[in-house]
Order: C-alpha cells, then structure tokens, then sequence
C-alpha cells in the first residue's frame, strides 16, 4: 500500500499544482469564464488515465505463462523507466514550474476554452497515464487491493495539500518534498527493476548465472508479513538471483549518482542565475 500510495501522493500533487497554478494565473487575469475548461479538460484526462489503469491491470491479470511473466516484466521495466525520467525531470522544473505554467496558460488564453482545455488535459493526462503504468506494475508486485486503497489515500491528501496551499496560508517546501519523494521512489524503481529481472530470469531470457546468490529467508522471509512489505516497497528477495541482485544494486547506485548530479547542476544554475 505505502508504494502506490507515495507514487499517487507525488503524481496527484504534480497535477494539483498545476490546476492550482493555472486557475490562479485565469485568476489573475480575471478570465474566469475559462475556468470551467480547465476543469473539463482535467476531469477528461482523469477519465482517460482511469481507463488506461484499468486496462492494462486487466490486460495482464487474464494473461498465462509465458505471456503472463513477459508482460509483468516489460511493464516493471517500463514503469521503471518512466518514473526515472519523472524524478529527473521534476528535480530540474521544481524551481521553475510555477512561472513555466504561468506563461503557458497566457498563451492558451489567447486561444480561447480549447486552448486552456488541452494545457490542463494534456498536463494531468502525463501525471495520470505514468501513475496508471506505475500502479499497474505495483499491482503485479503487490496486493492489488491494497495497491487501490494506497493509491485513494495518496490521490486524497494530494487533494488536500494542493488545495491548502492555494487556499490558506500553508507552506510546503517543494523542492524539499520532491528531494525526499524522488530517493524513496528511487528504491521502488530498482525494486521494479529487479522484479522484472526476475521475471525474465524464469523465462530464461537473462541467464541468472547463480540462482540464489544468497538465502536470508530463514533470517527474514520473503514470504512474511514484513517481508511482503519489504518486497512491495523496496524489491525485497530473501534469495534472489545474482543477475536480479546486480540489476537492483546497479540501478540504485546509477540513479543515486544522477540525482546527486542534476541537484547540485540545478543549485549552481539558481546561483548563476541571482548573480
């Protein structure tokens, strides 16, 4: 449950932002006569991402061996990719989406109710379509029920924390949110990476080149309580194989050196740019 509901939580408050941001910016410019176009076309994009989660979580759950594995793995791959380039791409706009929002919906202006239709369709159809991808792969690595009650309770408070902060006097520290998130999302990922090398170890498709490079489940079982939380949240296996291992410890260390890099890039390009 808590991966979803992290992933929802960060998804949904993307997407609250931006709907705060660009009703703020209509407001400013008093066009309210366009807010009801940024709430349709926000509501179709969620209608849309709805579908396509329920889609794809359908598509794979009727599947059979071997297509059940291939489809688990590519969409863990997939999901793990997509969340990657969001963490990356978040850490560089997180400074600047406010203003960046602010200048796209004066031009959407211009056009008219079609023009704010697709900014706010187009924005909140990116953040659901990734979140449909991203809980679909928690689906196959997890409980399904308690990935859609994470995912509510995560949609919820992005809700409420994105209405608070239009609304009230609330601060949220985003830059600081998004550092925090993205390191936790960071694990999931390599857990979904791994996931999906497992998957493909049993097809036979990566070689696992020694099947359990270690075996701690007489210590902790993967197949316990905590285990099963350990391996939702984090891709925990009491005896992967070393290929799967290797896969996760590679794209931890990969990724948290690219983190550590875009962040002191973006520090420096905000010094440069008071200067």
């Amino acid at each position: 449950m808590l991966p979803s509901f992290i992933l929802s939580l960060r998804e949904g408050l993307e997407a609250a932002l931006i709907i705060g941001i660009v009703l703020g910016a209509l407001r400013q410019m008093k066009r309210r006569e366009l807010v009801a176009s940024v709430w349709f076309g926000a509501g179709s994009a969620a209608l849309v991402s709805l579908a396509t989660a329920l889609l794809l979580t359908r598509l794979g759950l009727e599947m059979k061996d071997p297509g059940e594995a291939i489809f688990e793995g590519l969409t863990m791959l997939l999901a793990a990719g997509i969340l990657t380039w969001m963490i990356f791409w978040m850490s560089r706009q997180a400074r600047t989406m406010k203003s960046d929002l602010e200048s796209g919906v004066q031009r959407a202006s211009l056009t008219g109710k079609r023009g704010l239709f697709v900014l706010a369709f187009v924005a909140v159809l990116r953040e659901g379509v990734e979140l449909a991808l991203f809980l679909t792969a928690s689906v196959f690595a997890s409980n399904g029920h308690l990935t859609l009650l994470g995912a509510l309770l995560g949609l919820a408070t992005a809700a409420l924390i994105g209405w608070g902060l239009f609304a009230t006097t609330i601060r949220l520290d985003l830059q600081r949110f998004f550092q925090v998130t993205g390191f936790l999302l960071v694990l999931f990922a390599a857990g979904l990476v791994a996931h999906s090398v497992h998957e493909f170890n049993e097809l036979g498709w990566i070689p696992a080149i020694i099947e359990h490079v270690w075996n701690i489940n007489p210590i902790l079982s993967d197949q316990s309580t905590l285990g099963q939380v350990l391996a939702a949240l984090f891709g925990y296996n009491g005896s992967p194989s070393l290929t799967e291992a290797l896969a996760y410890i590679l794209y931890f260390g990969v990724a948290l050196l690219g983190l550590r890099w875009a962040g002191s890039r973006s520090t420096k390009g905000t010094e440069q740019g008071k200067a």
